[in-house]
């Protein structure tokens, strides 16, 4: 009677949401995250078992837990400690199922904390049957250990999912204590597994209105060179009116070229857009008016809305003139049509959101990304709602990113980083964000982030590079995370980052198919020359290949993967990923080494070995060989066709002074096969780039295929 009173009043102050069910078993253990001091009373009272709860020792002393502990049956006993750990294993193999928070303290991030291995080994020496509770919305309660401005309120929402019963299988290890800390990383797997999957099922505009609910409208989000920042309210006001008056010149499901800067207006585009079911196909205007037609053709999109004074400013104006079959919209031209009944329903629909628009399914198109093109034609990548979602939370599963954080996205809108990452997760999270249109002024952004106090960037390495070179050591004083993607990180750049800024960059791996992140490093689990763990609920596998002795090409496949490909020979026609290990698995073509930690390291892309003297080359190794014989510069490497080799490799480098004896010092310094010493070196003034900062292969490749035979000596 007691716990049914007590779940009607959380249920009326909280409204409680309980998903997924639990089964006795004869050795059960509880395991859940730990958000608030309300934790304790919301599974003693939504729980199907009655557990005895495991009380650390600095809990139980506290008087003012003292009466809610009398609730329950509980073991009073500290994780760290031998013993207490043998106690409990008495209590489960007794049958009796047992309750545990393993991170043993509330959390002070908003994320998951570190976990001690008491808990998980005694899963494994028990083989009980492992119960994983994932809380969330607690966090956001006044009983929470959030400081700052932090959003808290009474009574949040609250959403308690419960998965399914696994194991956690005794670790090998020379030693207990290495089996100890090795059944710890299987729990924390598993825990952050249940919070990346325990979203609720929603399109983008949902989530975006369910982080208003939390932060407010007046909390500030986006901040541009202008230094006025959007608050929620007025970005939800902007996305309204603009998505109404899209949704004029378009139909529902309806794919809508954007061709636009990084800039807040183009955040209230992308989520007006999502409000009325049309799916933004994000143009790469760095690509040229040819690349821009062959991506509205594969879309099939019939409308591209973009800014007069962007296209001035840019210079690109004769490059939109140059696109057919398309109708061209300046927002400029939007606004005198927005007449007094739209701004009628604008009111309306400021006081009812969820009620405008027209509501998309999760699993709907949401958005339209191109591949870099870096190697090939670009393709259209559809991404659902839920893809896009998933990645989100599989990121902020792996990583500490409250709305504490502030983050600079200097990556354009229409990359898969900076759309996901630098737009989306922000908006849906409530993480401040500066914008700033391009990445190329690497002067102007440490001055950026040290002016607006950022504390997370992300570029890919070459950025990253003219970054550290130009920026004051203070330009990062308050910078606690930067995150490096798209291509390989250097040493260089990772080491010059911790000798000028006392900075750890932090190495992940993705694609735009991935919604995009695969794989992160994180500050619970990092591993320096790796990308990372594969992201919380992603599953990975290896294609082994004749001719590649160590790893295989990686397929995955999961929440995040997208919806399929759209092709310009197939206009508008979704082709759902599939690869040799069936339906719903993604071929990412890269060649990857999977460790015994499930660590991932890159080995190089299936396209780019090269096939030297009957041996199968990686192109990445020759460019570590010529990175480490001239750190510094930029270096790449392609390959062509040559009598009585098979193929030969080309280097293209800014350093006019490198020699191939240095590049043969260098490899033997790294231990490398010789075979991978380029033939040919080219001398660039400036190695060509696309517009997200990955070296232009399509345009070496031409160049290494055209060069003069014969290696260059100096």
């Amino acid at each position: 009677m007691l716990f049914a009173l007590l779940r009607s009043l959380l249920r009326f102050l909280f409204r409680v949401e309980v998903r997924g069910s639990m089964a006795a078993h004869d050795r059960l253990l509880v395991v859940a995250n730990h958000q608030s001091l309300l934790d304790v009373v919301l599974l003693a009272a939504y729980l199907p078992v009655r557990p005895v709860w495991m009380v650390h020792t600095s809990i139980a002393a506290k008087w003012y837990f003292k009466p809610v502990i009398a609730l329950v049956p509980h073991v009073v006993a500290d994780t760290t400690k031998p013993m207490a750990m043998k106690m409990l294993v008495h209590v489960v193999e007794s049958g009796t199922p047992v309750l545990i928070f393993p991170e043993g303290r509330v959390t002070t991030t908003g994320a998951m904390m570190k976990i001690y291995d008491g808990p998980a080994f005694l899963a494994a020496r028990t083989g009980a049957k492992v119960v994983v509770v994932h809380i969330d919305g607690a966090v956001y309660s006044k009983l929470s250990r959030m400081r700052g401005d932090f959003p808290s309120k009474w009574f949040p929402r609250i959403r308690l999912t419960i998965q399914a019963p696994r194991v956690i299988a005794m670790p090998d290890g020379r030693t207990p204590r290495i089996r100890r800390r090795l059944a710890a990383e299987r729990m924390r797997r598993m825990l952050q597994e249940a919070a990346a999957l325990s979203i609720p099922a929603r399109n983008l505009f949902e989530a975006f209105l369910d982080a208003i609910e939390i932060h407010g409208r007046g909390r500030g989000l986006v901040e541009g060179l202008d230094y006025k920042e959007q608050t929620y309210g007025g970005l939800l006001k902007t996305s309204l009116a603009i998505g109404r008056m899209v949704s004029k010149l378009s139909a529902e499901g309806e794919n809508v070229g954007v061709l636009m800067p990084t800039v807040g207006t183009t955040l209230a585009l992308m989520f007006g857009m999502f409000a009325f079911r049309r799916a933004p196909a994000m143009l790469n205007y760095t690509a040229g008016s040819e690349a821009m037609n062959s991506a509205c053709r594969a879309a099939k999109v019939r409308t591209v809305l973009t800014s007069r004074a962007f296209l001035e400013r840019g210079r690109l104006t004769a490059s939109v003139e140059k696109l057919t079959e398309v109708r061209v919209v300046f927002l400029e031209d939007l606004k005198p049509r927005f007449g007094a009944a739209d701004k009628l329903w604008l009111l309306w629909a400021m006081m009812f959101p969820r009620r405008a628009g027209r509501r998309a399914k999760p699993d709907d198109p949401a958005a339209i990304l191109f591949t870099s093109g870096s190697e090939s034609r670009p393709k259209g990548v559809a991404l659902s709602h839920a893809s896009i979602l998933s990645n989100v939370a599989q990121l902020l599963a792996a990583l500490d990113c409250t709305s504490l954080d502030k983050i600079l996205n200097a990556l354009p809108l229409f990359h898969s980083f900076g759309f996901t990452i630098g737009a989306v997760l922000p908006a849906v999270s409530g993480i401040r964000v500066v914008f700033y249109p391009t990445p190329l002024h690497y002067r102007v952004i440490p001055e950026m982030i040290y002016d607006r106090d950022c504390t997370i960037i992300f570029a890919t390495n070459t950025f990253l590079g003219h970054y550290a070179r130009f920026g004051h050591p203070y330009d990062f004083r308050r910078v606690r995370l930067v995150g490096s993607g798209a291509e390989k990180l250097t040493d260089d750049v990772r080491q010059t980052f911790f000798d000028k800024f006392g900075i750890r960059v932090t190495e992940g791996y993705g694609a735009t198919e991935c919604s995009p992140v695969i794989a992160v490093n994180s500050p619970l689990a990092s591993r320096a020359g790796s990308v990372g763990e594969a992201v919380p609920g992603l599953e990975c596998r290896l294609e082994m290949t004749p001719g590649i002795a160590e790893g295989g090409i990686l397929h995955v496949r999961g929440p995040n993967v997208m919806l399929g490909y759209m092709r310009e020979e197939k206009p508008g026609m979704i082709d759902p990923p599939s690869s040799v290990f069936g339906p719903g698995w993604y071929n990412t073509g890269d060649v990857v080494k999977i460790d015994a930690d499930g660590f991932l390291h890159i080995l190089g892309r299936m396209r780019r070995f090269a096939k030297v003297s009957g041996e199968m080359v990686s192109l990445e190794v020759s460019e570590r060989i010529a990175a480490a014989a001239s750190a510094g510069a930029l270096h790449a490497a392609s390959s062509r066709a040559e009598p009585g080799r098979g193929e030969s490799i080309v280097l293209f480098t800014e350093d006019k002074t490198l020699t191939r004896e240095r590049l043969i010092q260098a490899c033997r310094e790294l231990g490398a096969a010789e075979v991978a010493i380029p033939r040919k070196i080219v001398s660039l003034e400036k190695m060509p780039l696309l517009g997200n900062g990955k070296k232009d292969y399509v345009s070496l490749d031409a160049r290494a295929n055209a060069a003069s035979e014969g290696p260059v000596t100096r």
